[in-house]
C-alpha cells in the first residue's frame, strides 16, 4: 500500500485517516470553542486581556529601547570614527607640510606613500584612499593612493565628493554599505581635504565598518525580546495563579447557587479564613439556611392546604350527592310549581351542578399537588378524538352562534395517550373558544410529524393582551373579571389542562392578541419522554383569517347530530369544560 493511502482493503477508512479527519474537525471547531470559553470563563478572559495589554506595553518599551540603543551606538561610533579620521588627517597634513618634493615625480610618489603609512599608523581603518581633486593631466602627479581595496568595497557618493572639494576646512561623513564577500555590512566614510605640495588639493576618504556595533546591537535586541517574552509569560502565569485564587471561590459559589436553585437545599459553601470570601461564604450559608427554613415552612403549609382541600372535597361529596338528588327531583317537578318557584328550582339545579364540577376540579388539583395522578394510556387517534369532542359540543356552539370547523391534515394514526384527560383538555379549550369567540368561526387544527402530534383551537374573538396571556394558566385567574360566565366554569380548567399536558410529557401554549382572538396549541410526543423540536401546529397563526382558510378549501363545518341525552351528558359530565374566564 502506498504511503498516505486513505482507505484500507474493503473500502473502510483507516485509523490514521480517521485521526487526521478528527484533528481537522477539532481545528475547525477551535474558533467556536475559544469564543465560548471567552464568554463563559472570567479567568480566561482576564488572562487574555492582561497578556494582550502586557505584550503591547512590552512591545512598545522594547521597540523604544532598541531604537534608543541603536541611535546611541551609531552616534557614539560616528563620533569615534570622526575623531579617529581627524587625527589621521592632521598627522597626514603635517607630514605633507614638512616635506620638500622639489618637482620630482619620484619624491612626490614617496611622499604619498609616507602619508599612507602615517594614516595607517594613526587610524584604525585600513580602508582609505587619496584622490587628486584637480583632474587635469600633470607630469609629476603620482597615481591616486588606495589602501585595502577601498575602490572595490566602498562607493563614495558624488554629493559627498562635491562637499569635500568645496570646503577644505570641514570634515564630512556619510553612512555607506561596505561590500565584504557576498554580504554587506554597515559602515561610515569620513572625507576631508589635504593639501599636497606642488600638486594642490587631494581628497582623503577613510572607511570604517560598524560590524562590532551591529553585533552589539543584535545582542542587545535579542536580549530585549527574550526578556520581553519572558516577562509576558511570567506575568501571564502570575495573573493565572492570582485569578485562580480569586475565581475558584466564585466558581464554588456559582455551583453551590445552581445546586441550591435546583432543589438541593442542604448544600453550603466551605468557609476558609477571615477574608472577604469567607464573609461571603458565611453570608451565603446564612441566606441558604433562611431559604431552606422558609421553604420547609411553605411546604408544610402547602401540605396542610392540600390535605384540607382534599378532605373538604371528599367530605362534601356525600352531602352534595344528596342535595343533587333532591335538586334533580325538584327540577323534574318544576312544571307543577308557580313560575317563581320553578325558576328557583332551575337555578338550584344549575348551581348544584356547578358546585359538583368545582368539587371535581378541586379533587383533581389536590391529586396533582400530591403527585398521585396516574395515566391510563391506550392507542388513540387525536383527530378522531377531536371530532368526538366537537360533536359533543355542537349544541353549545350553535347556542352561541359559533361555527366550529376542523382542519386535520394529520393526527389520525394512534398515539399512546390517556384519552379521558386529553378529551378533557380539548373540551376545555373548545369551551373557552365558544365562550370568547363572539359568535365567529372556530378552527380546530390537528396535525402531526415524526416526533409529535398537536391540536390547535383558534378563535377570532376578543383576544387577550400579552400580560394577560402570561397568567392564563394560573388557578382562579380571569382575563376580564367583570365579564360574566355564560357556560359555567370553576377557573381551574386551563390549570388542569396544563397539568394533563405536562403529565403526558407535552406542552400547552397560547397566542392571543386583542381583536384577533386566541390560539391554544396542545402538543404531545408520539412516544414517551419530552418534546424535541417545534410543534406541528404553530402557536402563532400569523396573519390568518377564517375566510382565507375557506378560500383554500381547508376547512369544513362538521354537520353532526347531537341528541338531547348527549347534550345533557356533556353538561353534567365531571369532565365538562370549565371555560369560564380563560383561567
Amino acid at each position: 500500500m502506498a504511503r498516505g493511502s486513505a482507505e484500507a482493503p474493503g473500502g473502510t477508512t483507516t485509523p490514521a485517516v480517521r485521526s487526521a479527519a478528527s484533528r481537522a474537525r477539532d481545528w475547525r471547531a477551535w474558533p467556536g470553542e475559544v469564543a465560548l470559553l471567552w464568554r463563559r470563563s472570567l479567568r480566561f478572559r482576564t488572562v487574555v486581556i492582561t497578556l494582550a495589554l502586557t505584550a503591547l506595553a512590552i512591545l512598545v518599551a522594547c521597540v523604544w529601547m532598541a531604537l534608543a540603543i541603536q541611535n546611541d551606538l551609531f552616534d557614539s561610533r560616528a563620533r569615534q570614527v570622526q575623531a579617529d579620521a581627524l587625527r589621521a588627517s592632521v598627522e597626514a597634513q603635517a607630514t605633507l607640510d614638512s616635506a620638500e618634493a622639489q618637482g620630482s615625480e619620484v619624491q612626490l610618489q614617496n611622499l604619498l606613500l609616507a602619508v599612507g603609512a602615517t594614516i595607517a599608523q594613526q587610524s584604525e581603518s585600513d580602508l582609505f584612499t587619496m584622490k587628486r581633486s584637480d583632474q587635469t593631466p600633470s607630469s609629476i602627479a603620482p597615481p591616486d593612493l588606495v589602501s585595502g581595496g577601498f575602490e572595490s568595497y566602498v562607493m563614495v557618493s558624488d554629493s559627498m565628493r562635491a562637499a569635500v572639494q568645496t570646503d577644505a576646512s570641514r570634515q564630512w561623513w556619510q553612512s555607506v554599505g561596505i561590500e565584504v564577500g557576498d554580504r554587506t555590512i554597515p559602515g561610515i566614510v569620513v572625507g576631508q581635504q589635504l593639501q599636497v605640495p606642488e600638486l594642490g588639493a587631494y581628497e582623503l576618504y577613510l572607511a570604517y565598518d560598524l560590524a562590532a556595533a551591529q553585533q552589539t546591537l543584535g545582542f542587545v535586541q535579542l536580549t530585549l525580546w527574550v526578556v520581553g517574552v519572558g516577562l509576558v509569560l511570567l506575568i501571564g502565569a502570575i495573573a493565572w495563579f492570582v485569578l485562580r485564587s480569586v475565581t475558584t471561590p466564585i466558581g464554588e459559589a456559582a455551583d453551590t447557587s445552581a445546586r441550591l436553585a435546583s432543589g438541593e437545599l442542604g448544600v453550603r459553601l466551605p468557609v476558609r479564613g477571615e477574608d472577604e470570601f469567607a464573609t461571603l461564604g458565611r453570608s451565603f450559608n446564612a441566606m441558604a439556611d433562611s431559604i431552606e427554613s422558609q421553604i420547609k415552612e411553605l411546604a408544610d403549609l402547602s401540605l396542610v392546604q392540600q390535605r384540607f382541600v382534599s378532605d373538604v372535597s371528599h367530605e362534601l361529596r356525600t352531602p352534595l350527592t344528596t342535595i343533587r338528588l333532591a335538586a334533580d327531583m325538584i327540577n323534574d317537578r318544576r312544571e307543577e310549581f308557580d313560575p317563581a318557584t320553578a325558576r328557583a328550582a332551575e337555578l338550584l339545579n344549575a348551581q348544584v351542578q356547578r358546585f359538583e364540577t368545582l368539587l371535581s376540579d378541586l379533587l383533581e388539583i389536590s391529586r396533582y399537588d400530591a403527585g398521585s395522578v396516574q395515566l391510563e394510556l391506550e392507542p388513540t387517534s387525536l383527530a378522531h378524538l377531536a371530532e368526538d369532542v366537537i360533536a359533543s359540543m355542537h349544541a353549545l356552539a350553535e347556542q352561541h352562534g359559533s361555527d366550529v370547523r376542523l382542519v386535520a391534515p394529520g393526527g389520525y394514526s394512534p398515539v399512546e395517550l390517556d384519552p379521558r384527560r386529553v378529551r378533557r383538555i380539548v373540551r376545555n379549550l373548545l369551551g373557552n373558544a365558544i365562550e370568547h369567540g363572539e359568535g365567529r368561526p372556530i378552527v380546530v387544527t390537528v396535525d402531526s410529524d415524526q416526533q409529535a402530534v398537536a391540536l390547535g383551537v383558534r378563535d377570532f374573538g376578543i383576544g387577550m393582551r400579552p400580560e394577560d396571556a402570561e397568567h392564563v394558566f394560573d388557578r382562579f385567574w380571569r382575563a376580564d373579571p367583570s365579564r360574566s360566565r355564560t357556560i359555567g366554569g370553576t377557573g381551574l380548567g386551563l390549570s388542569i389542562a396544563l397539568g394533563d399536558a405536562r403529565l403526558h410529557g407535552g406542552e400547552l401554549a397560547v397566542w392571543s392578541e386583542p381583536g384577533r382572538g386566541s390560539n391554544f396549541v396542545l402538543t404531545l410526543p408520539r412516544t414517551g419522554g419530552q418534546l424535541s423540536g417545534s410543534s406541528p401546529v404553530p402557536v402563532d397563526p400569523g396573519d390568518d383569517a377564517s375566510a382565507g382558510l375557506d378560500d383554500l378549501g381547508l376547512t369544513q363545518p362538521l354537520d353532526v347530530q347531537v341528541t338531547d341525552a348527549a347534550a345533557s351528558d356533556s353538561r353534567t359530565d365531571a369532565d365538562a369544560p370549565t371555560a369560564g374566564g380563560r383561567s
